[in-house]
């Protein structure tokens, strides 16, 4: 028989009374000592919030503006129009959109597939040379991309000489360098995630006459679905804002991304036109939160798993 004192405990353990349990904390508790052990928590809280919201309303406020000055939007929201939104009909804004989703798209979907790949293939196999390759990766990742743009950039010329469509001015050329960048971390990154999926389910799968191709497409694929959906999302988000790789090997203006494309409004300071920057930066981040939106049940579990056991 339950007496009362362990009915009491039960109901404040259960999840539908955390937040009486809280309220009854605070009532229990002196002012002075709730602020003291949990008041300030609610304090940072709101600072980190107000902290990161800021530059946004600032830029959304400065798009909105139709002065086209960052001076004429320091009252925030003080004008309200949509002519920047509008103006950007009149540019190239668009097609620099679509060069962006078509790069962004093709890295994250090649990014995936082979880091896959490569991490099944470490994951699963023992060869000579598995133990120096996973090492290369580690110290791969630790030097960013970006301090080999002289080297990318000599080395699009010659190829370019030699095969047109890998030159200078191409974007596959720069889909091909940011493929080269994102296996390192990302292989490194799903390796130990394809450590967590048991071997004994390989091993019965080929039992029953599944090759290492069918174990890989049809079994190992699904239930390492986080990880995939979290390359892909970090694939995207580099690569739809990468800039200086971007502006070396993108030349003409039709070829441009968007971060190459809005720097070009702002980067004369007499001519800087910040409402149209504001506008497209607004309209840029659409697809990122779309994306990250869809995918966000797979982001904590796809980062954390593969931290268990590697």
């Amino acid at each position: 028989m339950t007496t009362p004192t362990e009915a009491s405990t039960d109901r404040a353990s259960s999840p539908g009374a955390t937040g009486a349990g809280e309220q009854v904390l605070r009532h229990r508790m002196k002012p002075g000592r709730w602020a003291r052990e949990l008041g300030w928590r609610h304090v940072v809280g709101v600072l980190a919030v107000l902290y990161a919201v800021f530059p946004i309303v600032y830029v959304v406020s400065a798009s909105l503006s139709p002065s086209g000055t960052l001076t004429g939007s320091n009252e925030l929201f003080a004008q309200v129009s949509g002519v920047n939104y509008a103006d950007l009909g009149n540019t190239k804004f668009w097609t620099w959109m679509g060069n962006t989703l078509v790069i962004g798209v093709a890295t994250a979907v090649g990014t995936v597939l082979m880091g896959a790949a490569a991490a099944y293939a470490f994951s699963r196999f023992r060869f000579a040379g598995r133990r120096l390759g996973l090492t290369s990766l580690l110290i791969i990742q630790m030097f960013p991309q970006m301090l080999a743009f002289v080297a990318i950039f000599l080395l699009l010329i010659s190829l370019g000489e030699v095969v047109p469509a890998l030159g200078l001015n191409s974007k596959l050329a720069l889909i091909c360098v940011y493929l080269g960048g994102a296996l390192g971390v990302n292989t490194f990154l799903m390796y130990g995630f394809f450590n967590t999926v048991p071997r004994e389910l390989d091993e019965a799968a080929k039992i029953d006459g599944a090759t290492h191709a069918q174990v890989y497409w049809t079994i190992i694929l699904r239930l390492v679905t986080p990880i995939l959906a979290v390359v892909a999302l970090l694939s995207f988000i580099s690569t739809f804002g990468e800039f200086i790789i971007a502006r070396v090997v993108l030349q003409s203006e039709s070829n441009w991304t968007l971060a190459v494309g809005l720097y070009g409004w702002v980067s004369s300071l007499l001519e800087a036109n910040w409402g149209l920057f504001a506008a497209g930066a607004v309209l840029s981040a659409i697809p990122v939160l779309a994306l990250f939106l869809f995918l966000q049940k797979y982001i904590v579990g796809g980062l954390t798993a593969g931290s268990v056991k590697g």
